[in-house]
């Protein structure tokens, strides 16, 4: 006996999606500001910025991607549908971004041997105005973040591009003042050093989902105790627990059942006994559960020792 526990993915977040559009437009426009303004510049802090805001856009539209496709109905050959679509972009993004932020060490090395001479001005408003279309992001994110995990995310990453842009426009400010030019180094430095251990992160969990590991932070053996405190429940084994894409945990197991709840036709009650306790104990919504009985375990064991 079966059961798969329905999905509920993409609710939350599809009521936030118009504000996830208008914060992933906001922050293309940042996008391409800040780096024009960069290149006129000669600001180097003002290009780490740019790769940060252009890992946060990516952010941004892997979280408006992940609730758009939770919304379409899967296909026989695709059961799970496109969504492990999000961890390989994610994969190819956090190589990128590794990329970029070693690049910008090394040309902040040059830049401190051989400081650069850059327009200020320029520079301060390029960060201004990404500081105040992140700042909008901010605002119009900050409502759905309680209600859905793809909305949070894309909120922090806008509050960090905002907390970004506030250094560049410091470092703006201390250059307009004073002319020390290696202020611009310094803050280059700060943000791509912020930028890689973040990103080794990612990786690693990008890595770790499409390995089907199990969900960070889950205890099986706690799982399995849980499980077993459930009345009627007598064992269980093969079991199985794995992220289909962030924010969407599985689990699967055979479960032993005494005979009696058998006899008296307790099996639906028993799974459904079975998914609140995950659902409540392990925000796990996604299910499937082989209900058998110690003969039918026996014999199991028997075919596949």
């Amino acid at each position: 006996m079966g059961h798969d526990h329905g999905h509920s993915f993409a609710s939350a977040g599809m009521a936030s999606r118009k504000p996830l559009v208008i914060t992933f437009c906001l922050g293309l426009s940042v996008l391409v500001v800040q780096f024009v303004g960069a290149l006129l510049s000669g600001s180097l802090a003002l290009l780490a910025d740019t790769v940060h805001v252009f890992a946060d856009v990516f952010g941004v539209g892997l979280a408006l991607s992940a609730i758009t496709l939770a919304a379409r109905p899967t296909k026989l050959r695709r059961t799970f549908g496109l969504y492990r679509l999000e961890i390989f972009a994610t994969v190819v993004n956090g190589v990128l971004l590794l990329s970029l932020s070693v690049f910008i060490l090394v040309e902040a090395y040059d830049r401190w041997l051989n400081p650069a001479t850059i327009d200020a001005p320029i520079m301060l408003a390029a960060a201004v105005y990404g500081l105040v279309a992140n700042g909008v992001g901010v605002w119009l994110l900050r409502r759905g973040a309680s209600r859905s995990l793809a909305v949070k995310g894309a909120y922090l990453e806008v509050l960090s591009d905002a907390l970004g842009s506030i250094g560049v426009v410091i470092a703006a400010v201390v250059l307009l003042t004073t002319g020390w030019a290696r202020i611009d180094v310094l803050v280059s430095i700060a943000i791509a050093l912020f930028m890689i251990p973040r990103t080794l992160f990612l990786l690693r969990d990008a890595f770790n989902i499409l390995m089907e590991s199990a969900p960070t932070g889950l205890d099986l053996d706690d799982v399995r105790r849980h499980m077993c405190e459930v009345p009627g429940v007598v064992s269980v084994h093969d079991l199985h627990a794995w992220t289909i894409t962030s924010g969407m945990p599985s689990l699967s197991a055979h479960v032993t059942v005494a005979p009696t709840p058998f006899e008296q036709g307790k099996g639906a009650e028993i799974l459904a006994k079975l998914n609140v306790c995950l659902a409540e104990c392990f925000e796990i919504g996604h299910t499937t559960f082989q209900l058998e009985t110690a003969e039918q375990t026996a014999a199991e064991a028997d075919i596949h020792p």
